[in-house]
């Protein structure tokens, strides 16, 4: 059979490799708090563009309850005038 073998490191050589991952870690952790801070720009820029979507629809809203009421106002004008013109017309 074949006998374990055994490795030694200095302490200073495993210092270095702790080290050396503990900064590849950071890296990875500075990268992903850049990549959140894009995120929340987006979010923010989302925010305002949905917020700017929003208000163009209440006025939109808006505009057609403005419409709606016009349209039933000249038709009822209309009827009016036709009504008055039956109503008020000489037949001979």
């Amino acid at each position: 059979m074949n006998e374990p073998s055994t490795v030694t490191y200095t302490t200073a050589d495993i210092l270095k490799r702790i080290e050396d991952k503990l900064d590849k870690l950071d890296d990875k952790i500075d990268k992903q708090s850049e990549k959140i801070g894009g995120i929340e720009v987006k979010m923010a820029t989302l925010t305002e563009k949905v917020e700017g979507i929003d208000n163009r629809l209440k006025v939109v809203e808006g505009t057609q309850k403005s419409q709606v009421w016009a349209l039933i106002v000249l038709l009822g004008g209309a009827i009016v005038t036709a009504g008055a013109r039956l109503f008020f017309t000489n037949n001979p």
